[in-house]
């Protein structure tokens, strides 16, 4: 397990170093002029003079690789020109947001969808059976910005004229401030991403659950005796759930880099709301650090799930 697990772990970073070579090629050696790109438009000539000095843009190109693969390594993302502070603050200001979000909403869709995809399994062409399929369907075919909408219309809107606020529109409330308010504000959001990604986890789970429960041990352990609640849960849900881990550490991994639409429909000041608003501004320091960030979610995401194989699935061994 340990030589696995350091192996992997010499892999991500392999992997991350890779996308730091091309993310400091494409913004630092292809331009012409670093400094103004960095910078942006509206960047007098005293400040395009004093970046190129202080990010040694005139150095050669593997120096100015170095001083800029030294300054992540000390968690220095850059310097924000367009809003005067360094880009850690303005990360470090939106993380929790995002975090919270992704957090929230992965438990529920995770649940839901397994736990609707395994009773949909257990009595394959039933009614209940094709009401997760219909379930599937609507999360397939109905984009998150339509079901943002359609939350806020319903559970805001005409709740909000009945005299009933129970869910906010908008904003948000940092946990450690009022833990109840936190989640409120983020009812509407999570069911939004819930609902949406959830429908991916109900049919995965029951196409798997239905391949596994005709595999010949669980038919074995039926000949036995062994009880079915203990047969669908403790030996065919574990077998089935190694590509649901799989598809959840992806997706989780990418909300982490940023829910765009649901974070600008709620008002949510995440990393998506950040990217999106660094794009237009062009402020480019804010979108290199979004790019990396991104990259060491998804590597480290890949690399908790390979580890959770072992534990879900004793037929899968880690050398």
């Amino acid at each position: 397990m340990l030589r696995f697990l350091v192996r992997r772990v010499l892999s991500g970073v392999l992997v991350v170093w890779l996308i730091s070579v091309f993310t400091f090629g494409l913004f630092f050696v292809a331009p012409q002029n670093v400094a103004r790109l960095l910078c942006g438009r509206l960047c007098s000539t005293t400040q395009l003079q004093l970046i190129t000095k202080q990010l040694g843009l005139n150095d050669p190109v593997l120096v100015q690789y170095w001083h800029f693969l030294d300054r992540l390594l000390h968690g220095d993302l850059g310097y924000s020109y367009y809003n005067s502070e360094p880009v850690s603050s303005l990360v470090n200001a939106a993380l929790p947001v995002t975090v919270s979000l992704a957090v929230g909403a992965g438990v529920l869709w995770l649940v839901g969808g397994v736990a609707i995809g395994v009773l949909s399994a257990m009595r394959p062409r039933s009614v209940l059976d094709r009401s997760g399929t219909v379930f599937a369907l609507l999360g397939l075919s109905m984009p998150s910005f339509l079901v943002g909408l359609l939350l806020l219309y319903f559970l805001f809107f005409r709740l909000h004229l009945a005299g009933v606020d129970w869910f906010p529109p908008s904003g948000y409330i940092p946990f450690t401030q009022n833990p109840a308010l936190w989640a409120q504000h983020l009812i509407l959001p999570w069911l939004t991403l819930a609902f949406v990604t959830a429908a991916t986890y109900v049919r995965l789970t029951r196409s798997q659950m239905l391949e596994v429960l005709g595999e010949d041990f669980i038919r074995t352990a039926r000949a036995k005796g062994v009880r079915d609640r203990r047969v669908t849960y403790r030996h065919a849900l574990r077998a089935a759930l190694t590509p649901v881990v799989t598809q959840f550490g992806i997706d989780l991994a990418t909300l982490l880099g940023g829910a765009i639409v649901t974070e600008r429909i709620f008002g949510l000041p995440g990393l998506g709301q950040l990217s999106v608003t660094s794009i237009v501004r062009e402020d480019q320091p804010v979108v290199i650090a979004l790019v990396l960030l991104a990259a060491v979610f998804i590597v480290a995401a890949n690399i908790v799930v390979d580890l959770l194989y072992a534990a879900l699935d004793p037929r899968v061994r880690l050398s």
